[in-house]
């Protein structure tokens, strides 16, 4: 799945508020929510990528994005970042 996008990443943001930043400072070149985050969490992000024609690629989970992110909890959401 597209989870091999982020281990083939050399950077990587995790988090709303990360990604978002990465997103206003035009450095996120892919976005990937997972579909039980929270909306409300999600919706401005994901209309911030259609805004700025970045794709957003939907993942089965929060605790398998967080996986795939190295880290021990889940993700909402996460970036691959060109740096």
């Amino acid at each position: 799945m597209s989870y091999d996008v982020l281990k083939q990443a050399k950077n990587i943001s995790v988090g709303t508020k990360k990604v978002t930043k990465m997103l206003e400072q035009g450095k996120a070149i892919e976005v990937l929510v997972a579909k039980d985050a929270d909306p409300r969490l999600t919706i401005k992000l994901v209309s911030l990528c259609n805004k700025m024609d970045i794709p957003v690629t939907y993942v089965d989970s929060m605790k398998m994005l967080g996986k795939a992110c190295g880290i021990e909890v889940g993700a909402a959401v996460a970036a691959v970042v060109n740096e």
